[in-house]
């Protein structure tokens, strides 16, 4: 497996999976989020889940490619949601986003090019 493909995948399963961690064991910093973004509360599990199926999707696709690269679709597709809801709530902090978003992005690629 070609090595860019292995960090790129490894780090994106590093940053989805801490980011799910947090939603799901209901730390203050997911739900001050949803707060600011005008989400409901009760949907902070519901994206945590969304999140650890992602990092679980990256990390099969070690084993099965294709399910590495549906995860990263259905991840780039979960950034693009919370840009719109970033932007839905006139926020202008985007760094972290665009951390998340570029990583994901360029783990579908990579995985595009390994398949």
């Amino acid at each position: 497996m070609p090595t860019v493909y292995l960090v790129l995948t490894a780090v994106a399963a590093l940053f989805n999976g801490s980011a799910a961690t947090f939603y799901l064991i209901g730390h203050e910093y997911p739900k001050a989020q949803a707060d600011r973004k005008r989400i409901p509360r009760k949907y902070v599990p519901v994206l945590g889940s969304l999140l650890a199926a992602g990092t679980a999707g990256l990390l099969a696709g070690f084993a099965v490619p294709v399910i590495g690269l549906l995860a990263a679709v259905g991840l780039v597709l979960y950034f693009t949601g919370a840009l719109i809801a970033h932007l839905r709530a006139g926020s202008r902090d985007l760094t972290g986003w665009a951390i998340f978003f570029a990583t994901n992005v360029a783990t579908l690629v990579a995985t595009l090019i390994h398949l």
